[in-house]
């Protein structure tokens, strides 16, 4: 770890060298809220320095990062970044980013779109798509509201900036060593990932004594007609119980250059909830993705949409689906799964790759 001053904060970063002998590119990880670069330091990091240089950080105020009056708002925390940048001598890079990082990188975006080598984007909410969320109901929130009240708390699932309201009654009540009931326990690990001890305290910190939640929560500014004019390689993963899945399915109206996937069976955590899934999403993206080239079969529509994985896991068994939404397993691990839909998309009639579509979807 090392420490570097710009913007007028000090902040907390950790490059990884790339494991190749030859010159390598750089790809830089952006966590959200109430976390810290610890968030991709466990599993993706690491594992993406085999063919990158690795580039994590804490942003201002979290992690090991300082925590500033003010400062807090996704124009200045890309200023944070791209001055960071700067000194690393890093220009060109591809940027990986969850929930909140991911408007601090449309921001940098921007400002600097010649920095941009890809971008994905890990189920981030985007205040221009969300107003045209209204008439949206997000249906796994519906499901969650009766434990919220069964547990004490009154929040709105409809409310756009619920996810982040939540992570402050969870830390409160982290700080407080309230115990959690198994149902609602659940419901943090999706929502609040890592959020409990020095994270807790921090974000509490962060929300008391800062003008943090003022300057989060509030339009970040981006509009539409400026997401439609970026033309650098989108990824745009979502997980399919998330509140930000409506914000994605509005971006494929967006982006359509850009490569759409759903996390089967998660929520908001996804990237390190099942990190096995994600990374090998972003791989496969960088490996030939980038050109658009998505299998598709004759008679799917001819339209961006979301593609997923027919490989989940479900309470602790691995399951696949068909092409006709059939569910196959459980299998007692992973390889058993993929030997049998090896076997089962043998059996059927490949068609041309054609550089649009792709199935199956989550609906």
């Amino acid at each position: 770890m090392a420490r570097v001053r710009v913007n007028g904060a000090s902040l907390n970063y950790t490059q990884m060298d790339c494991e190749k002998a030859d010159a390598c590119e750089d790809v830089v990880m952006i966590h959200g809220l109430a976390a810290s670069s610890g968030f991709w330091g466990v599993h993706c990091a690491p594992a993406f320095t085999r063919r990158y240089r690795v580039t994590i950080f804490d942003l201002r105020g979290h992690g090991r990062s300082e925590m500033t009056e003010t400062g807090y708002s996704p124009s200045n925390l890309a200023v944070d970044l791209q001055q960071l940048l700067d000194l690393l001598g890093i220009g060109k890079a591809h940027f990986v980013a969850h929930s909140f990082g991911g408007v601090i990188a449309l921001k940098l975006a921007l400002v600097e779109p010649w920095r941009i080598a890809s971008l994905t984007l890990a189920d981030t909410h985007i205040a221009a798509v969300r107003k045209k969320q209204k008439d949206l109901k997000w249906h796994f929130g519906m499901s969650i509201q009766p434990i919220l009240h069964r547990n004490g708390i009154f929040l709105d699932v409809d409310d756009t900036y619920f996810g982040y309201r939540l992570l402050t009654e969870i830390a409160r009540r982290q700080s407080n060593d309230q115990q959690f009931t198994p149902e609602f326990q659940k419901l943090v690990s999706s929502f609040a990932g890592r959020l409990r001890g020095r994270s807790a305290t921090q974000w509490l910190k962060l929300m008391d004594s800062t003008r943090a939640e003022t300057e989060i929560m509030r339009d970040d500014e981006l509009t539409l007609q400026e997401l439609k004019a970026f033309r650098f390689p989108i990824l745009a993963v979502y997980g399919e119980h998330s509140q930000s899945m409506l914000t994605g399915r509005h971006l494929l109206d967006v982006w359509p250059h850009a490569d759409f996937r759903c996390v089967r069976n998660a929520g908001h955590f996804f990237p390190v909830s099942q990190p096995g899934r994600f990374m090998n999403i972003c791989e496969q993206f960088w490996n030939g993705a980038l050109a658009g080239n998505y299998p598709r079969r004759k008679g799917d529509p001819v339209k961006s949409h979301f593609r997923s994985s027919r490989m989940y896991q479900d309470r602790g068994g691995w399951f696949f689906s068909t092409r006709e939404k059939t569910r196959r397993g459980p299998f007692r691990n992973i390889e058993d799964a993929e030997r049998v839909l090896r076997e089962h998309v043998a059996g059927m009639t490949r068609v041309e790759r054609d550089p649009v579509g792709g199935v199956p979807q989550c609906q």
